[in-house]
């Protein structure tokens, strides 16, 4: 006997849906006007009309299906049906860049929201070729990275300042990871040794000055490390730092669950790492 055919049911959304970042936060059956460059990618590079599929994140809630309600010329309306993934869970990691040349930092601020840096706090060093950010820029380079690896969620942009400021105001209870091109502890392992809240300061095209790396060295919450036998450039740097730590203390030894807090307990599952977990107050866990 032969089954009749069905047609699969194609999946929604689409894997061929636009993705954006909006302001948030999102609701079910909440109308959204999206207007401006993003109005135009949506009408006159992807050509979407209504009842078409967009995929919205908005940093708050996670990722929302849409449906396209009305497609103008100069906006375009869509309403939330369903909340297909929460906002990711994001390990508690900052980056604290130097400030390099436009085409190297733009690559920084790619590839760090890529990995999933939780911030991304540049700072001001006595041997910076550049001196000022664009913060507009450089939040759209950080948008369009997350739109297309399909993340969930956005690193916090600090505005610049300068090493002495950043040292004196550093909290407490985070680890200040410093590369430091004269020496140190081994990355890996030194990463291994302090879980909990933690960042990674990188320094310029010309290093950190004497002065400098004195007043690093000086911080109690200051740990040396290098990262090998080679010299690197400052994006080169930069990123093998963060991904070797989300590979040693972040979330690539397994996959993070957002789980429901349990009645009467703390909210939180604890981390392999216990007494001082890299992630937020979120309940979480590890899978296989």
């Amino acid at each position: 006997m032969t089954l009749p055919h069905h047609p699969a049911t194609p999946a929604w959304p689409p894997r061929s849906a636009p993705r954006l970042f909006v302001p948030g936060p999102l609701r079910q059956g909440e109308a959204v006007e999206i207007d401006g460059p993003q109005a135009h990618y949506l009408g006159r590079v992807m050509r979407i009309g209504v009842g078409d599929a967009v995929v919205l994140c908005d940093d708050a809630t996670g990722e929302w299906a849409c449906r396209v309600a009305e497609a103008g010329k100069r906006n375009v309306v869509v309403v939330a049906e369903t909340l297909t993934r929460p906002r990711e869970a994001v390990p508690d990691f900052w980056l604290v860049p130097a400030l390099l040349k436009k085409d190297r930092f733009d690559l920084v601020l790619e590839k760090a929201t890529e990995l999933g840096v939780r911030r991304i706090a540049p700072v001001l060093t006595r041997r910076c070729v550049a001196d000022r950010l664009n913060p507009e820029r450089a939040r759209t380079i950080m948008i369009e990275a997350a739109e297309q690896c399909a993340r969930t969620a956005l690193p916090e942009l600090a505005p610049v300042a300068k090493l002495e400021a950043l040292l004196r105001d550093w909290p407490a209870d985070r680890t200040l990871f410093f590369a430091d091109e004269t020496g140190g502890d081994p990355a890996a392992t030194t990463f291994a040794a302090h879980p909990g809240p933690a960042a990674v300061v990188v320094g310029p095209e010309g290093g950190f000055d004497e002065t400098e790396r004195a007043a690093i060295r000086a911080l109690p919450q200051a740990r040396a490390i290098t990262l090998g036998p080679r010299i690197l450039r400052g994006e080169t740097a930069t990123l093998a730092a963060v991904a070797l730590w989300m590979g040693m203390a972040g979330d690539w030894g397994g996959s993070i669950t957002v789980m429901p807090a349990q009645a009467g307990d703390s909210g939180r599952i604890p981390h392999p790492n216990d007494s001082a977990s890299p992630y937020p107050a979120e309940t979480l866990t590890r899978g296989a």
